[in-house]
């Protein structure tokens, strides 16, 4: 549940502020909970299905041919948009540790972070011909604990390199433009951070059912523990991150901190190790998707060299976009944008069973007839106001990052 977005959350309150920034990550943290703890129970509401995939959930929510065009394109999105930053983020945490390493030394060559995400994909390629969620449950471990530390790490290396004298709390940008396009790609950033339910049933399907023990149980203790451990690792890190460094921290709280260097540079390569097992989580889904239909539409024959040849393109598919738009924190706020409401949000709370539901049906139709439009507005704005105001758009076409 811990991701790489961890890192820019610093930078997004930088974008909010004090005030907006709390309420805004407290207010994410809660009505994301709120919504896993629904897909959790919808998973097997009807008596002797389970909803294994999430576009099966959203073909019973909107019927089968809308349900499936609803819910598909939206779910690659996120799944396809995560992979992309984690390329990004995969190869600038490479390059930052060969950078603080090889700082003191003349025998190091500097090299372009192209190379660096090539060389993280090389691992991404070889991971990919697992066949699925059970066998990488390793690596999903590794990476879960490796997210822990390096957030432990940020906060606290903030925590000890302590608050600045004439700290500046004031908005990044000095515009009124600026402003508000700065607020909405903070929105976009946090979004990213809690966009976790797009894989929450396809990892539920992995758990055995029975009508005594029905996979919600120990899947809902599951996900408050994973709940737990983001407030632990979220809040620390997106607080004391901005409060030792103010509007001055980067989109990678990381580049920020630079010393103790050995401490930095290991955290790097935790983010590496983390990002990896994240990259796999987020793909498989995808790799389903595409088997599925090369193997029901197209007629191909479900062999390795089919697996081998499709997630290979997809791998390469990732790394071309990263190598091409390595932009993090813009690239993080913009995907945000889109997918947080989708996922998040839309699917669940559209089931119309009030036996799920924390608060009448009829109620949940009102809100969301009344807020729903507020919604996606504040969607594309975000990703546009991530765009924008990203250092390296600003940069190409002249534009003040305020």
């Amino acid at each position: 549940m811990v991701g790489a977005g961890v890192l820019t959350l610093p930078y997004a309150m930088s974008e909010l502020g004090w005030g907006p920034g709390v309420a805004v990550m407290t207010m994410s943290w809660i009505m994301t909970l709120y919504t896993l703890w629904q897909m959790v129970e919808m998973h097997e509401m009807v008596p002797g299905k389970r909803f294994d995939r999430y576009h099966e959930l959203g073909q019973y929510a909107f019927g089968e041919t809308l349900g499936l065009w609803i819910v598909v394109p939206q779910q690659l999105l996120v799944e396809v948009s995560l992979d992309i930053v984690y390329m990004i983020t995969g190869g600038k945490s490479l390059k930052m540790f060969h950078d603080l390493v090889c700082e003191d030394s003349n025998k190091c060559k500097d090299m372009k972070l192209s190379y660096f995400i090539i060389i993280f994909a090389s691992a991404q390629f070889v991971l990919s011909q697992l066949p699925n969620f059970d066998s990488i449950a390793t690596i999903s471990l590794a990476a879960a604990l490796m997210s822990i530390c390096y957030s432990t790490i940020a906060w606290g290396a903030a925590v000890g390199k302590g608050k600045a004298e004439n700290m500046d709390y004031s908005l990044r940008a000095t515009t009124t433009q600026g402003k508000v396009f700065g607020f909405l790609g903070g929105l976009g950033q946090l979004a990213f951070s809690f966009s976790g339910h797009s894989v929450v049933l396809e990892i539920q399907a992995s758990i055995p059912s029975t009508a005594e023990k029905p996979s919600k149980q120990p899947m809902w203790k599951g996900v408050v523990v994973a709940y737990t451990i983001v407030a632990l690792c979220y809040f620390p890190v997106a607080f004391v991150g901005y409060w030792a460094f103010g509007n001055s921290v980067k989109d990678d709280i990381l580049i920020t901190l630079k010393t103790p260097k050995w401490l930095i540079a290991t955290a790097n390569m935790m983010v590496v190790v983390h990002v990896i097992g994240s990259y796999q989580v987020y793909a498989m889904p995808v790799f389903d998707m595409m088997e599925m239909v090369l193997v029901r539409k197209m007629l191909f024959s479900p062999t390795w060299k089919l697996r081998l040849v499709s997630r290979s393109l997809f791998v390469a598919f990732t790394m071309f976009i990263g190598i091409t738009f390595p932009f993090f924190g813009g690239m993080i706020g913009f995907f945000g944008g889109f997918a947080f409401a989708p996922t998040s949000y839309y699917v669940s709370i559209h089931i119309p069973s009030g036996s799920i539901s924390l608060i009448p049906y009829k109620f949940n139709s009102e809100l969301i007839r009344n807020n729903i439009y507020l919604l996606v507005r504040t969607s594309f704005l975000a990703s546009f106001g991530s765009w924008s105001t990203s250092p390296e758009h600003s940069a190409s076409h002249g534009a003040p990052t305020g």
